[in-house]
């Protein structure tokens, strides 16, 4: 399994390819592409690559699905014996990011291509039913 971890929107996220992440608002449009080139880690096969902050070359591709707000906040501030109250509603202005490759020096280490054809089966081999494999 190939991950990394990045660092995005002032925070560290965990990315494999495959799958979408919920960033602080990016300026780019939907259906955009991203690179973002602050890796802080990549592990492929067993073998990690740590950067001293960053990896040199590496860099996470991936493609805005979408602008959202996440989930409401509320901010409740109240001072006992004081009657003060105040309730504050929060709404964060959120990008969705399919991470589609992972890369170093160039090198596609993995991604969203690479990971369908690893699970597709070999069409040259012969198919058994599982009723015979039994017998």
């Amino acid at each position: 399994m190939t991950y990394a971890i990045i660092e995005a929107s002032g925070k560290q996220f965990r990315v494999e390819p495959g799958r979408f992440y919920d960033f602080d608002r990016m300026a780019v449009d939907e259906d955009g592409n991203v690179d973002i080139d602050k890796v802080l880690l990549v592990s492929h096969d067993g073998a990690t690559m740590v950067g001293q902050p960053h990896v040199d070359g590496a860099t996470v591709s991936g493609t805005v699905m979408r602008h959202l707000r996440g989930r409401k906040i509320i901010v409740y501030k109240m001072k006992p014996k004081k009657k003060t109250r105040k309730k504050r509603g929060h709404r964060q202005e959120l990008t969705r990011l399919m991470i589609d490759s992972i890369s170093v020096n160039g090198k596609v280490l993995a991604g969203a291509a690479s990971t369908t054809t690893a699970a597709v089966a070999d069409p040259a081999a012969p198919v058994t039913p599982a009723a015979a494999e039994e017998e």
